[in-house]
Protein backbone atom coordinates (compact mmCIF):
# COMPACT_ATOMS: atom_id res chain seq x y z
CA UNK A 1 0.00 0.00 0.00
CA UNK A 2 2.99 2.06 0.38
CA UNK A 3 4.10 2.03 -3.49
CA UNK A 4 1.66 4.19 -4.47
CA UNK A 5 2.05 8.16 -5.75
CA UNK A 6 -0.69 9.42 -3.63
CA UNK A 7 1.29 8.00 -0.52
CA UNK A 8 4.81 9.35 -1.48
CA UNK A 9 3.76 12.76 -3.27
CA UNK A 10 2.59 15.78 -1.01
CA UNK A 11 0.32 18.80 -1.85
CA UNK A 12 1.91 22.21 -1.80
CA UNK A 13 0.15 23.08 1.39
CA UNK A 14 1.39 19.33 2.89
CA UNK A 15 4.74 20.68 1.77
CA UNK A 16 4.13 23.84 3.61
CA UNK A 17 3.62 22.53 6.43
CA UNK A 18 6.63 19.85 6.46
CA UNK A 19 8.64 23.19 5.75
CA UNK A 20 6.96 25.07 9.05
CA UNK A 21 8.50 22.01 11.17
CA UNK A 22 11.85 22.21 9.39
CA UNK A 23 11.92 25.18 10.76
CA UNK A 24 11.15 24.51 14.34
CA UNK A 25 13.19 21.53 14.55
CA UNK A 26 16.44 23.91 12.91
CA UNK A 27 15.92 25.99 15.33
CA UNK A 28 15.86 23.70 17.87
CA UNK A 29 19.23 22.43 17.13
CA UNK A 30 20.51 25.87 16.72
CA UNK A 31 19.24 26.41 20.81
CA UNK A 32 20.97 23.29 21.69
CA UNK A 33 24.49 24.27 20.15
CA UNK A 34 24.56 27.08 22.64
CA UNK A 35 24.88 24.88 25.33
CA UNK A 36 27.08 21.97 23.79
CA UNK A 37 30.45 22.40 25.76
CA UNK A 38 32.41 20.40 28.15
CA UNK A 39 30.89 19.95 31.30
CA UNK A 40 26.83 19.83 29.93
CA UNK A 41 24.58 16.70 30.99
CA UNK A 42 23.33 15.14 28.10
CA UNK A 43 19.54 15.28 29.87
CA UNK A 44 20.24 19.29 30.43
CA UNK A 45 20.33 19.53 26.35
CA UNK A 46 17.18 17.32 26.19
CA UNK A 47 15.15 19.82 28.14
CA UNK A 48 16.16 22.92 26.47
CA UNK A 49 14.87 21.12 23.12
CA UNK A 50 11.68 20.33 24.37
CA UNK A 51 11.03 23.88 26.05
CA UNK A 52 11.90 25.37 23.02
CA UNK A 53 9.50 22.93 20.86
CA UNK A 54 6.80 23.58 23.04
CA UNK A 55 7.27 27.56 23.07
CA UNK A 56 7.04 27.31 19.23
CA UNK A 57 3.55 25.35 19.94
CA UNK A 58 4.65 22.12 18.50
CA UNK A 59 5.00 18.43 20.68
CA UNK A 60 8.79 16.83 20.61
CA UNK A 61 8.03 14.01 17.58
CA UNK A 62 10.25 11.77 19.24
CA UNK A 63 9.33 11.48 22.99
CA UNK A 64 6.73 8.76 23.24
CA UNK A 65 7.27 7.46 19.39
CA UNK A 66 7.65 3.63 19.66
CA UNK A 67 8.16 3.97 23.41
CA UNK A 68 11.43 6.30 23.21
CA UNK A 69 11.60 8.19 26.50
CA UNK A 70 13.15 11.68 25.63
CA UNK A 71 13.12 14.82 23.13
CA UNK A 72 16.43 14.05 21.71
CA UNK A 73 18.04 11.42 20.57
CA UNK A 74 21.63 12.15 21.95
CA UNK A 75 24.66 9.79 20.55
CA UNK A 76 28.06 9.99 21.39
CA UNK A 77 31.39 9.02 19.64
CA UNK A 78 31.24 5.80 18.62
CA UNK A 79 27.53 5.63 19.17
CA UNK A 80 25.66 6.08 15.59
CA UNK A 81 22.04 7.02 16.75
CA UNK A 82 19.78 6.60 19.04
CA UNK A 83 21.16 7.60 22.01
CA UNK A 84 19.42 8.46 25.26
CA UNK A 85 20.18 11.75 26.90
CA UNK A 86 20.79 11.37 30.79
CA UNK A 87 23.07 12.24 33.48
CA UNK A 88 26.06 11.82 30.64
CA UNK A 89 28.67 14.59 31.18
CA UNK A 90 30.17 15.88 27.47
CA UNK A 91 33.85 16.27 27.48
CA UNK A 92 36.98 17.71 25.90
CA UNK A 93 37.05 16.14 22.75
CA UNK A 94 34.20 14.48 21.82
CA UNK A 95 31.65 14.03 19.47
CA UNK A 96 27.72 13.96 19.36
CA UNK A 97 24.71 13.32 17.46
CA UNK A 98 21.85 15.32 18.17
CA UNK A 99 18.64 14.35 16.38
CA UNK A 100 15.55 16.03 17.07
CA UNK A 101 12.35 15.78 15.92
CA UNK A 102 8.53 17.49 16.20
CA UNK A 103 5.24 17.06 15.47
CA UNK A 104 3.08 20.63 14.42
CA UNK A 105 -0.40 21.04 12.33
CA UNK A 106 -0.43 16.99 11.64
CA UNK A 107 2.75 17.34 10.05
CA UNK A 108 6.26 15.87 11.47
CA UNK A 109 10.00 17.99 11.09
CA UNK A 110 12.94 15.59 11.75
CA UNK A 111 16.82 16.74 11.72
CA UNK A 112 20.47 15.88 12.81
CA UNK A 113 23.80 17.64 13.25
CA UNK A 114 27.03 15.93 14.93
CA UNK A 115 28.45 18.50 16.68
CA UNK A 116 32.96 18.98 18.60
CA UNK A 117 32.67 19.28 21.69
CA UNK A 118 35.59 21.94 22.66
CA UNK A 119 39.15 20.28 20.80
CA UNK A 120 38.79 17.32 18.75
CA UNK A 121 40.80 15.19 17.07
CA UNK A 122 41.53 16.28 13.29
CA UNK A 123 40.66 12.79 12.30
CA UNK A 124 37.08 12.71 13.58
CA UNK A 125 37.24 16.80 12.55
CA UNK A 126 37.18 14.82 9.09
CA UNK A 127 35.10 12.66 9.35
CA UNK A 128 32.07 15.39 10.43
CA UNK A 129 33.04 17.64 7.38
CA UNK A 130 32.86 14.72 4.80
CA UNK A 131 30.02 13.33 6.25
CA UNK A 132 28.22 16.59 6.23
CA UNK A 133 29.64 16.77 2.58
CA UNK A 134 27.80 13.49 1.66
CA UNK A 135 24.74 14.67 2.82
CA UNK A 136 24.63 17.81 0.44
CA UNK A 137 25.68 15.25 -2.35
CA UNK A 138 22.95 13.49 -1.61
CA UNK A 139 20.38 16.28 -1.34
CA UNK A 140 21.65 17.18 -5.35
CA UNK A 141 20.18 13.79 -6.24
CA UNK A 142 17.16 14.51 -4.83
CA UNK A 143 15.08 15.62 -8.09
CA UNK A 144 12.46 14.34 -10.62
CA UNK A 145 13.66 11.78 -12.65
CA UNK A 146 16.35 10.53 -10.38
CA UNK A 147 16.01 7.33 -8.15
CA UNK A 148 16.34 6.38 -4.89
CA UNK A 149 19.49 4.54 -5.67
CA UNK A 150 21.22 7.75 -7.09
CA UNK A 151 21.21 8.90 -3.44
CA UNK A 152 23.09 6.44 -1.55
CA UNK A 153 25.47 5.91 -4.40
CA UNK A 154 26.35 9.76 -4.58
CA UNK A 155 26.87 9.50 -0.71
CA UNK A 156 28.56 6.05 -0.59
CA UNK A 157 31.02 6.61 -3.23
CA UNK A 158 32.24 9.99 -1.63
CA UNK A 159 32.96 8.34 1.47
CA UNK A 160 34.39 5.66 0.66
CA UNK A 161 36.53 7.31 -1.15
CA UNK A 162 38.34 8.49 2.30
CA UNK A 163 38.18 5.06 3.64
CA UNK A 164 34.66 5.61 5.73
CA UNK A 165 31.95 2.87 5.96
CA UNK A 166 28.18 3.44 5.72
CA UNK A 167 26.40 1.67 7.87
CA UNK A 168 23.65 -0.59 6.12
CA UNK A 169 21.20 -1.11 8.98
CA UNK A 170 19.54 2.41 9.65
CA UNK A 171 18.52 4.23 6.32
CA UNK A 172 16.76 7.63 5.57
CA UNK A 173 13.00 7.71 5.06
CA UNK A 174 9.91 9.61 3.75
CA UNK A 175 8.27 12.00 5.78
CA UNK A 176 4.67 13.81 6.38
CA UNK A 177 2.00 12.77 8.82
CA UNK A 178 4.00 10.19 9.92
CA UNK A 179 7.47 10.56 11.41
CA UNK A 180 8.77 7.26 9.17
CA UNK A 181 7.12 6.64 5.69
CA UNK A 182 7.84 4.67 2.56
CA UNK A 183 10.21 5.31 0.59
CA UNK A 184 13.37 4.19 2.12
CA UNK A 185 16.41 5.93 1.55
CA UNK A 186 19.63 3.89 2.12
CA UNK A 187 22.62 6.18 2.26
CA UNK A 188 24.65 3.38 0.11
CA UNK A 189 23.31 1.62 -3.36
CA UNK A 190 23.53 1.88 -7.03
CA UNK A 191 22.84 4.44 -9.44
CA UNK A 192 19.74 4.55 -11.42
CA UNK A 193 18.34 1.69 -9.28
CA UNK A 194 15.25 2.10 -6.79
CA UNK A 195 12.15 3.82 -6.25
CA UNK A 196 12.14 7.03 -8.74
CA UNK A 197 11.73 10.24 -7.77
CA UNK A 198 8.70 12.11 -8.27
CA UNK A 199 7.94 16.17 -7.58
CA UNK A 200 5.99 16.51 -4.19
CA UNK A 201 8.20 13.15 -2.51
CA UNK A 202 9.59 14.15 0.63
CA UNK A 203 12.61 12.81 2.60
CA UNK A 204 14.93 12.87 5.49
CA UNK A 205 18.24 12.22 3.86
CA UNK A 206 20.78 11.44 6.57
CA UNK A 207 23.98 9.78 6.21
CA UNK A 208 25.06 7.84 8.85
CA UNK A 209 29.30 7.00 8.28
CA UNK A 210 31.54 5.35 10.57
CA UNK A 211 35.63 5.98 10.58
CA UNK A 212 36.05 1.96 10.83
CA UNK A 213 33.91 -1.27 10.43
CA UNK A 214 30.34 -0.41 9.04
CA UNK A 215 29.04 -3.65 11.57
CA UNK A 216 27.00 -1.57 14.37
CA UNK A 217 25.29 -3.76 16.85
CA UNK A 218 22.25 -2.39 19.45
CA UNK A 219 23.09 -1.67 23.37
CA UNK A 220 20.45 -3.39 25.66
CA UNK A 221 18.61 -0.73 26.68
CA UNK A 222 16.95 -1.73 23.03
CA UNK A 223 18.07 1.74 21.43
CA UNK A 224 21.20 2.92 21.31
CA UNK A 225 22.92 2.01 18.39
CA UNK A 226 26.93 1.85 18.30
CA UNK A 227 29.67 0.92 16.13
CA UNK A 228 31.02 -2.95 16.52
CA UNK A 229 34.84 -1.81 16.53
CA UNK A 230 33.74 1.56 18.83
CA UNK A 231 35.62 4.00 16.48
CA UNK A 232 33.55 7.45 15.74
CA UNK A 233 30.33 8.06 13.98
CA UNK A 234 28.77 10.84 12.38
CA UNK A 235 25.31 11.56 11.52
CA UNK A 236 23.60 14.46 9.12
CA UNK A 237 20.24 14.82 8.27
CA UNK A 238 18.06 17.26 6.08
CA UNK A 239 14.27 17.05 5.18
CA UNK A 240 13.79 17.96 1.45
CA UNK A 241 10.89 17.64 -0.92
CA UNK A 242 11.73 17.00 -4.53
CA UNK A 243 11.16 19.10 -7.19
CA UNK A 244 12.17 19.31 -11.16
CA UNK A 245 14.74 21.38 -11.00
CA UNK A 246 16.74 21.22 -7.52
CA UNK A 247 15.46 19.93 -4.09
CA UNK A 248 13.29 21.94 -1.81
CA UNK A 249 15.69 22.09 1.15
CA UNK A 250 12.84 22.22 4.19
CA UNK A 251 14.98 22.30 6.99
CA UNK A 252 18.78 23.88 7.48
CA UNK A 253 21.73 24.02 9.08
CA UNK A 254 21.99 27.88 9.03
CA UNK A 255 20.81 28.91 12.68
CA UNK A 256 23.30 25.94 13.88
CA UNK A 257 26.16 27.77 11.95
CA UNK A 258 25.55 31.23 13.17
CA UNK A 259 25.40 29.99 16.48
CA UNK A 260 28.74 28.21 16.12
CA UNK A 261 30.15 30.66 14.19
CA UNK A 262 33.85 30.05 13.24
CA UNK A 263 33.51 26.56 15.36
CA UNK A 264 31.48 25.32 12.36
CA UNK A 265 32.22 21.80 10.78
Amino acid sequence: MFETKQYFEKSAEAIELLRVNGEIVSKTLAEVAKYIEPGVKTITLDKIAEEYIRSEGATPGFKGYRGFPATLCVSTNEEVVHGFPGERVLKNGDIVSIDCGCHKDGYYGDSAYTFAVGEVDEAVLNLLKRTKASLFLGIQMAVQGKRIGDIGSAVQQYVESYGYSVVRELVGHGIGTNLHEKPDVPNYGKRGSGTKLTSGMTLCIEPMINMGTRSVVQAQDGWTIHTADRKPSAHYELTVAVTKDQADVLSTFRYIEEVLGTRSI
